[in-house]
């Protein structure tokens, strides 16, 4: 069963909230960052990046705790307030394609510890201990993890009886997104969500591991601090967005190497014949469109790959993954890439930003060769997450991407 519970949000006003919720500072470049901050006094991002009115290097720690002072300026300033009643938050985002609506609340660290909260990708250990300390000095989270579970009719029902009333927000932003957002604070309803998510068996991590990591350190830390710690506390909880996997959408991550390793390119296509059946498409370009096919771009040709089952072999969810084939078949062995987490001869992009960046990254002369896959499904993500297996590095580029600053959680 999955414990989730209502939660008092501190968010911004409704005539504040476009100027305030921002999405993740990661995404924007220099240029737009700048712009932001230079013209938006409101903005989420003058709390996360709070050294840069100051135009000078500080040390991480004192980042940090910048971080939090700029948080309590925001509500000492009222733009920030916080509920007084808990709630649930129902989030929709509608863009040209898709719609996304979800619930936002907090859920349980000792889920994630029981694996009743399910992974899918590794983390890494160092990051994890940074993230556990900036969440420890500042205090809040104000992203939350993006949390998928199997479909449900009760909470399909609740949301759609809610979503007939007005919402408390609604906003475009400039990515040309519309957003909603009802807060839910109606006890008998706040807790027939309890119970309905009691009720399935299991959540799985669709984007935030390392963040619901370093809030299980965080958790275990402020436990032992706390003589009177009883389990309650709301650092024992983590703010999430649960999306029905019905909704969740996946997108492939394309690969690209800088060179082939050594050899020719009829060398590299002749070790490739071992595990593929390969047919030269020259200038058509070729996207996969099966599983165990691959597109690959190199020496300004497009090739189709199809793998030879009879010449590979599937032990586990793991080894039927196309992004693990890959590498397991390609660039491990032909192209000598032991490590795709922190390697500079290795990139990866999204085709949701480019459909035809496999050819154009190559062409740019940046990479030598470039491999399309095709999406994974979210039944081989609950294979995997169900196994304790962990796919490669940037094998799913998930959405919906959440906004920074719509709802934030202290403890």
């Amino acid at each position: 069963m999955a414990i989730i519970k209502p939660f008092k949000a501190v968010r911004a006003s409704r005539d504040k909230v476009a100027l305030v919720s921002s999405k993740s500072y990661e995404t924007y470049t220099p240029a737009e960052l700048g712009a932001k901050l230079d013209f938006n006094p409101y903005t989420f991002l003058h709390v996360v990046n709070p050294d840069y009115k100051y135009l000078q290097e500080v040390s991480t720690e004192r980042r940090f705790q910048l971080v939090q002072n700029r948080y309590a300026d925001f509500k000492r300033n009222k733009i920030f307030n916080q509920d007084t009643i808990p709630a649930f938050y129902i989030y929709e985002r509608i863009d040209a394609n898709n719609t996304f609506c979800g619930i936002i609340g907090a859920t349980s660290i000792d889920d994630y510890l029981n694996n009743v909260i399910k992974k899918h990708e590794g983390t890494i250990h160092k990051r994890e201990r940074l993230f556990e300390k900036y969440l420890k000095i500042i205090g809040f989270n104000a992203e939350p993890v993006l949390l998928t579970f199997r479909d449900d009719e009760t909470l399909k029902e609740i949301i759609n009886q809610e979503k007939a009333k007005n919402p408390e927000y609604e906003f475009s932003t400039t990515d040309k997104m519309l957003h909603k957002l009802w807060v839910v604070s109606d006890e008998n309803i706040t807790q027939n969500i309890t119970k309905a998510f009691a009720k399935i068996e299991a959540l799985y991590i669709a984007d935030g591991h390392h963040r619901t990591a370093s809030s299980a350190l965080l958790a275990k830390d402020l436990a032992s601090e706390n003589e009177n710690h009883n389990g309650t506390e709301a650092y024992n909880y983590f703010m999430s967005y649960l999306i029905p996997e019905s909704q969740l959408k996946i997108s492939e991550f394309n690969r690209f190497v800088k060179d082939l390793n050594g050899l020719s390119v009829n060398e590299f296509l002749e070790k490739l014949s071992l595990h593929f059946v390969i047919h030269n498409r020259g200038q058509l370009i070729y996207f996969p469109d099966k599983k165990h096919h691959f597109s690959m771009y190199l020496n300004g040709e497009f090739y189709s790959l199809y793998l030879k089952e009879d010449e590979y072999t599937f032990t586990n969810a793991l080894s039927k993954l196309d992004s693990e084939i890959l590498f397991r078949t390609v660039l491990e062995p032909i192209l000598g890439v032991k490590d795709l987490t922190n390697n500079d001869r290795v990139g990866h992009s999204d085709n949701k930003k480019d459909v035809i960046s496999i050819k154009t990254k190559v062409d740019s002369g940046l990479y030598t060769v470039g491999f399309s896959l095709t999406a994974v499904t979210i039944v081989e993500l609950k294979e995997i997450a169900d196994a304790n297996l962990k796919m490669p590095p940037k094998t799913t580029y998930i959405q919906p991407k959440l906004r920074s600053g719509l709802t934030v959680y202290e403890f």
